[in-house]
This record gives C-alpha cells, sequence and structure tokens, in this order.
C-alpha cells in the first residue's frame, strides 16, 4: 500500500485529487492535511517510523496557519532525520517563474506541478515509486 499526503486547504480540489488518486491505483492511503503546520507536525510524530511515513508529499504553497514554503523550511531541517527518503511535489495554482525557480533550489522538492493535476500524471508518480 502506498501512503499520500495531501497538504491543502482548497476543498474542492482535496476532494477531486483525492478521487483521482484513488482511480488510478486502489493500493493507495491518501491522508490529507489542511495547512503545513498539522503536516510538519504529524512528520515529526512519524520521524523514526518508517511504515508510518508517506511515499509520496503533495504540498499546496498558499495555506494559512503555515504555508508551503514554511513547511518546506521546516521540512528540509527534518528530512535527514526522517526514516526513508519521500518524494515530495508542489502543487500549485501559480504559474510565477519565481516560484518555479524558487522550488528548484530546495533539494526536498521532486517537481512543481501547476494545478489541475491530471490522472496521467499521478499514474506516472505512483508507478515511479
Amino acid at each position: 500500500m502506498k501512503k499520500v499526503y495531501l497538504i491543502d486547504d482548497d476543498d474542492i480540489f482535496v476532494f477531486l485529487t483525492k478521487k483521482t488518486i484513488l482511480k488510478v491505483s486502489d493500493n493507495v492511503d491518501v491522508e490529507v492535511f489542511s495547512d503545513g503546520y498539522q503536516a510538519i507536525t504529524h512528520l515529526k510524530e512519524i520521524a523514526h517510523n518508517r511504515e508510518a511515513l508517506p511515499d509520496v508529499i503533495f504540498l499546496d504553497l498558499n495555506m494559512p496557519v503555515m504555508d508551503g514554503w514554511e513547511f518546506l523550511a521546516e521540512y528540509e531541517e527534518l528530512r535527514t532525520s526522517l526514516a526513508r527518503e519521500t518524494q515530495l511535489y508542489i502543487v500549485s495554482s501559480s504559474i510565477s517563474p519565481h516560484e518555479m525557480e524558487r522550488s528548484n533550489n530546495i533539494n526536498a522538492v521532486s517537481a512543481f506541478i501547476i494545478k489541475p493535476l491530471v490522472k496521467e500524471r499521478f499514474l506516472e508518480i505512483l508507478q515511479g515509486l
């Protein structure tokens, strides 16, 4: 069973994305966090539990409480203490070249994906695990 974390505060995007992921594969467990703080707190709690860690994180940038950039700053520090590697994808409606370039300078980021995510992209990511 693959584990996917979806960190996004947009209920419609979360609903559609979760539905799309489950269409691509029924062997996926999707856990949703509505802000970066919830997600980073949870990751810190399970950092040493290899089986509990996600295979993939889909991260939005614009969220309340702790946005995606703040999450990434804390995640970069936490990353070395995680029991295993996790792929992290920024998923944003932003088409800002500045944000894309900024994400390229963060080692933890596998790719910057512009919303909406299509079924084929999910399939490609999940098959690559």
